[in-house]
């Protein structure tokens, strides 16, 4: 049974009892978790969209992306979207409660903020209401704020972000350092070590672009600091 099957059912089973979309991340187990995280990601990513005062046709692109949304399943996602869009709570009552329900998981929630900065920079630009809004929803994450600046690196290559904050690592780190966090990483945001997380699989495409990301990283960083610690001619 496919993501997309199990978050029709939910939100189906919310329309009989009259209960909010909200009530769909009280949910801790699996499969529920997967619906969650994916219904966390839309609902927040709606949120971050009123926020801003349009939802462009980019960021609705990124959704797919990011999820990898069938042309069948198209119809689901975007009731979720639209479910969250209306609901007269606030971002902060989603942003709460999907805290609450990954709270012993730091890093689902870290895998969360990625997906939004995905969604958010998709159309390669960074608004302040977005800037905003990823602060606040970072801040009710929990998420520490180097771990904060290392995925907004990411996700800024080639503006503000720098190889140094994508990896997270101190400037006068030295090479065999900076090759040990990179290996790190890699492990860490492995699409197999998302799917261990809970994540379903239709987030692939993002485990695999944050790769890329910390790759490039790496490639830049390990050239500038070969070059540094190089001996000096004579």
């Amino acid at each position: 049974m496919s993501i997309w099957t199990l978050i029709s059912e939910a939100i189906a089973a919310l329309a009989i009892r009259g209960e909010s979309l909200l009530r769909v991340l009280d949910r801790r187990t699996p499969p529920e978790a997967s619906v969650a995280f994916t219904i966390a990601i839309l609902s927040l990513g709606a949120k971050m969209a009123k926020a801003d005062g349009l939802v462009r046709a980019s960021e609705v692109s990124a959704f797919r992306e990011v999820f990898r949304i069938a042309s069948k399943d198209e119809a689901t996602a975007a009731r979720v979207f639209n479910l969250a869009r209306e609901d007269v709570a606030g971002f902060e009552a989603y942003a709460g409660r999907i805290a609450r329900m990954f709270r012993d998981r730091p890093e689902v929630l870290a895998d969360i903020l990625e997906g939004l900065f995905h969604v958010a920079l998709a159309d390669g630009r960074y608004h302040e209401g977005e800037e905003v809004f990823l602060n606040a929803v970072g801040s009710i994450f929990g998420v520490p704020g180097p771990l904060f600046d290392a995925i907004e690196a990411r996700h800024l290559e080639g503006r503000r972000g720098d190889p140094w904050q994508v990896l997270g690592l101190p400037r006068d780190a030295d090479f065999a350092t900076a090759r040990a966090r990179w290996r790190d990483l890699v492990r860490e945001h492995h699409p197999d070590r998302m799917f261990a997380r809970g994540l379903p699989e239709e987030t692939i495409t993002l485990g695999n672009a944050r790769l890329a990301q910390i790759n490039r990283a790496w490639d830049e960083l390990a050239s500038r600091l070969r070059a540094r610690e190089q001996p000096a001619p004579g």
